[in-house]
């Protein structure tokens, strides 16, 4: 039997990336950065006595190596290889820490690597396996003008991607001569989308949805904030266009059972990052099948490429397009290059993830080591 012999994080300064803006409202992708400091990531290792060792590299650094320093102990002594344990295990863990939702699937995610190692095989085989090819769509920032949506739009066109998502400004009338802009840019066939980013209440979110299905778009994503569950189910009754939601809401597969129950939604939400890693994805997943519901992956990464390619009921991997030069090299990014507007996922066993682990010890602000399990 393989154990868990211990942990490292690695508290680290990262760069942050291009500069980009949401809708009204809701602070960009450098909010939450100090001024004069930079953003900041983990990394962190589970060794194990078989010699194989997991490692992920995760953003919000400070909050992983608080949570690796006071709850990690747990595992020590366990399995990794049972991964249904181990998801359950942290599951327990949260009652009491309520975890943050970007880290509930750190240690399945770090199960499934040493699995996928041993196994020799990769992680999208091993979730069940559907298909190793995946059309990306380009997922965009929100930029400042009409006219720069186009030029944008239009690059990611001429590079192949066939379908498009629009985040947008927040405002209703606005947004909707973009979706209808977009429309006449791409032509009849593409597949669109719109991310309403939580941003309005049932009348404005039922006035845009109306439009957005005019123009056939494939599904309207997260308009209003997912606590009120009944809201959702109004609208779902009142448009045909397929509604996407539950992204960010807690629970996992736990709280998507209620929103199918409610009819609250026609189109789940998956993410690694959201959904408790794999094994919290995959039930997700499976959940929505047995309902007849496709499950959109949310997010990029080699985590989210290989939950694309391991279940059926996924349409895309979703693209982040920032500004020309970040789209023109999509076709550099290795693992999750995007060529011709598709993504082909890694058949490399494990996460992916190659470290230099002496590096990452002169690097590091901050690290933290587990090896004793205590109570």
């Amino acid at each position: 039997m393989m154990k868990i012999t211990g942990f490292t994080a690695w508290l680290l300064e990262a760069d942050a990336g291009p500069n980009f803006l949401w809708r009204a409202g809701l602070p960009g992708s450098h909010g939450d950065i100090p001024p004069g400091q930079r953003q900041r990531k983990a990394v962190v290792r589970m060794e194990t006595d078989s010699g194989l060792v997991g490692g992920i590299e995760l953003v919000r650094g400070d909050m992983t190596l608080d949570l690796v320093r006071r709850r990690f102990h747990h595992f020590i002594g366990e399995n990794p290889l049972l991964t249904e344990r181990m998801w359950h295990l942290i599951w327990e863990v949260d009652r009491v820490e309520e975890i943050n939702m970007r880290h509930m699937g750190v240690l399945d995610m770090l199960c499934w690597d040493i699995k996928s190692q041993r196994a020799g095989m990769p992680i999208y085989q091993m979730l069940g396996g559907n298909e190793r090819v995946v059309p990306a769509y380009a997922s965009t920032v929100t930029w400042d003008t009409l006219e720069e949506y186009e030029r944008h739009i239009k690059l990611c066109r001429d590079i192949g991607f066939t379908a498009f998502k629009l985040h947008a400004w927040g405002d209703v009338k606005r947004d909707i001569d973009l979706s209808r802009a977009l429309r006449r840019w791409v032509g009849p066939d593409a597949d669109l989308m719109f991310d309403g980013s939580a941003g309005w209440d049932y009348v404005d979110s039922l006035e845009v949805g109306l439009a957005l299905q005019d123009e056939g778009f494939l599904w309207y994503e997260e308009p209003m904030r997912e606590f009120y569950i009944g809201a959702y189910t109004k609208l779902c009754d009142k448009l045909t266009i397929p509604v996407l939601a539950a992204e960010t809401s807690d629970g996992i597969h736990f709280n998507m059972a209620s929103w199918i129950e409610a009819r609250a939604l026609d189109m789940t939400r998956v993410s690694t990052f959201y959904k408790g890693g794999f094994t919290g994805s995959m039930k997700v997943a499976h959940l929505s099948d047995s309902f007849g519901m496709r499950a959109q992956v949310h997010g990029m990464g080699v985590e989210n490429a290989q939950l694309c390619a391991a279940i059926s009921n996924n349409d895309y991997y979703e693209q982040i397009v920032m500004n020309e030069e970040q789209i023109r090299g999509l076709k550099d990014l290795g693992k999750v290059a995007i060529i011709d507007g598709n993504l082909t996922v890694s058949d490399e066993p494990g996460l992916g993830y190659t470290f230099d682990w002496a590096a990452l010890d002169a690097e590091a602000i901050g690290k933290v080591e587990v090896t004793e399990r205590h109570f």
